[in-house]
Order: structure tokens, then C-alpha cells, then sequence
């Protein structure tokens, strides 16, 4: 389920939220949509398109900094579901220096890998294995919690108001 992205009333982006959530806001003039997927509900009365963007009517004011947690969906959109050793598909994820050795469950020490290299890597260095990094780990820059959010499916769409935020 891709789910929609809902922007502030300054187009800054705010959360993803389901398809059904995102139709409520638009009915009840909480949100307008900007974009449309094909997909189209259907009623006994109506046809309704559903949308893939959507940006509230009222400004809502957010006093933090998103912190992103380190989870599995967060790790593979950040690494766009590719080992960083060999750049196949990822299975699972892996610990740069092993949590054997002391390496903690950080953006900056956890990576995608498909399960023949984490194999082979074992709890061993990238180095002690033969294996070499693609890049080197690091934090979600800006909105690095959409990763989180929708994981593989983020919509091509999104991308021009996600870009239109690291603009400005």
C-alpha cells in the first residue's frame, strides 16, 4: 500500500498517511488533493479518484526535528533495497562492524545486504571478508522519515514537493 503524502499548508511535507485517511481529509475540506493516482473507488453513487498528494487547508504548526529510528523498512529505502556489498537484492540487514565486537545498532553501522554476503561476511569486518562497501552508511538526510513511512513505495509523484522542500 503506497499510502499519500499530506503536506503542510506551506507544502512543507508533514506524514504519510493511508488512502482512506487521506479521502476523509479531502470530504471533509481538511485537505485538497494535488495529485491523483489511476486507482479509482467506487460507490453504489460515486467514482472516486484517489489521490496520491494531498495539502491541508490550514497551516499546522510542527516545534521538532524528526528523529528516524533504525528499522528494517527504514534501512532499505535508504539503501533503495540493494546490498551495499555486491548491489543485488537485499534480504536482510547487517552490522558493518559486528554487534559481536561492539558496533551498535546505528544509521552510521547498519546497511542492506543479501544473505550470501551477509553470510560471508559473517561477524567479520567488510575488510576481513573481502567484501567492500558501496558507500558508507550514514542517517536519512531531510525526509529520511518517509523511508520510514511507505518504505518501498514512495510515489514518483511525491518527489517534486519533496524536492521543493530541500529547495527552500
Amino acid at each position: 500500500m503506497p499510502g499519500v503524502l499530506v503536506l503542510n499548508a506551506s507544502h512543507e511535507p508533514l506524514s504519510v498517511v493511508s488512502d482512506r485517511r487521506a479521502l476523509v481529509l479531502v470530504f471533509r475540506g481538511k485537505a485538497i488533493a494535488l495529485e491523483h493516482r489511476s486507482e479509482v473507488w467506487r460507490s453504489e453513487r460515486a467514482a472516486v479518484q484517489i489521490p496520491s498528494v494531498v495539502r491541508l487547508t490550514s497551516f499546522v504548526h510542527v516545534p521538532y526535528q524528526r528523529n528516524v529510528p533504525v528499522t528494517r523498512r527504514a534501512v532499505f529505502g535508504r539503501d533503495e533495497y540493494r546490498c551495499q556489498y555486491c548491489e543485488g537484492p537485499a534480504e536482510s540487514i547487517d552490522h558493518v562492524l559486528p554487534r559481536s565486537r561492539g558496533g551498535q545498532h546505528t544509521w552510521d553501522n547498519v546497511v542492506a545486504c543479501c544473505r550470501r554476503c551477509n553470510v560471508r561476511k559473517g561477524s567479520r569486518l567488510p575488510a576481513e571478508a573481502g567484501l567492500i562497501l558501496a558507500r558508507r552508511p550514514q542517517a536519512p538526510r531531510r525526509h529520511g522519515w518517509i523511508y520510514a513511512s511507505a518504505g518501498r513505495a514512495i510515489d514518483p509523484s511525491w518527489t517534486r514537493y519533496l524536492m521543493l522542500e530541500a529547495a527552500g
